[in-house]
């Protein structure tokens, strides 16, 4: 059967396409601050709404690219299932599309793995105006896996994505989160010695004075971790890794105001706690910091970043250019190829990553 609202969206584009006139993508809008500025008439994907297929027993749920998140999170929560990547919501709006499209994942992800990981299927409109499918809902099926994954954080550079398979994972039966107090590189070293422990952990957060730790799993095995771990017990957990995974908590409150840039730094989880100056909160078992600071030349923080295994990328604020970690020629020239294959006109959310993709 013909899909209005899809077929809306392919001859949105095809027109473009004859006017070359460039469109930007845009969901809940709850993530228009990430990436490099671009410009464009607005291509909206909100029409594109609802859960298409929803398997609890297999452990996929299927949704249209313009589904609230909320509205996914509360049907696999009837179900007492989860994504658990922990996707942001930021000011409740966002949507699955946006989701997958922004490549996000909250304070779970070193323990449960990252968007793409659960990706198994997608359906997009690539920058000619065809509907095009990979993947499928089955893990058996691998036909455009890669191709799934390659959408995921391409930021609509590659195409509108429309429809989106994710495999689903069963909720904690417990969760608990204890605190403690330590300096920054005593976290870090606490939470690599307890990486090589069976431990149940699936959160850790440093806020500069203390250490945030979630167990999450058999009530046996959270009673046992909090016996090794120690600490005190957080009441409303829930609500603090909400905080946290949708950028409310105090430190990103305190990162938004006075004109400050807020910087994300991908490094490997034993990097030392970082000398730069501003606020700074770790995440991810040490592997994630969050760098609150007033515009600086960004050298210094990209050099720190890829001298710790990583890279810099400027969440938030700022100029708007120079967003992300710079390629070297090879990577440039196979994101130019990939733009070339999927949007030959460059007309979806041309510059967003970088200026020329």
């Amino acid at each position: 059967m013909r899909d209005p609202a899809l077929s809306a969206i392919q001859e949105r584009v095809r027109a473009a396409v004859a006017a070359k006139q460039p469109l930007v993508i845009r969901g809940g809008g709850t993530k228009a601050f990430y990436g490099e500025t671009c410009e464009g008439e607005q291509l909206d994907t909100t029409t594109l709404t609802g859960i298409v297929a929803y398997a609890p027993g297999e452990l996929v749920i299927t949704a249209r690219a313009g589904t609230p998140l909320d509205e996914i999170d509360q049907a696999m929560g009837d179900q007492h299932q989860m994504l658990a990547f922990e996707p942001p919501h930021f000011d409740r709006g966002g949507t699955l599309g946006g989701a997958v499209a922004a490549g996000l994942s909250g304070p779970r992800r070193p323990y449960a793995g990252a968007v793409r990981d659960f990706v198994l299927g997608l359906k997009i409109v690539d920058g000619t105006g065809e509907a095009l499918a990979f993947g499928g809902r089955v893990m058996k099926n691998v036909a455009g896996f890669d191709v799934s994954r390659l959408q995921t954080g391409a930021l609509g550079t590659l195409g509108v994505v429309t429809e989106v398979s994710l495999k689903c994972l069963p909720r904690p039966k417990a969760e608990t989160t204890v605190v403690q107090e330590c300096t920054a590189d005593e976290s870090i070293r606490r939470v690599n010695a307890w990486g090589g422990k069976p431990l149940v952990i699936s959160a850790t957060l440093h806020d500069g004075a203390r250490l945030f730790v979630r167990l999450s799993g058999a009530t046996t095995a959270v009673t046992a971790a909090i016996t090794v771990i120690g600490g005190e017990r957080v009441q409303s957990d829930g609500e603090f890794w909400t905080s946290v995974r949708d950028h409310t908590h105090p430190f990103f409150d305190a990162a938004r105001s006075n004109g400050r840039a807020l910087w994300r730094l991908s490094v490997k989880s034993t990097a030392p706690a970082a000398a730069l100056p501003g606020d700074q909160l770790i995440e991810w078992g040490g592997a994630l910091r969050w760098l609150a600071t007033s515009p600086v030349d960004p050298a210094p923080i990209r050099a720190w970043a890829k001298a710790n295994g990583g890279h810099a990328t400027l969440f938030r604020g700022g100029t708007r250019t120079g967003v992300f970690a710079p390629l070297d020629a090879t990577t440039a020239l196979l994101h130019q190829r990939l733009k070339a294959t999927f949007d030959p006109h460059r007309i979806l959310n041309r510059g967003r990553l970088y200026p020329d993709v």
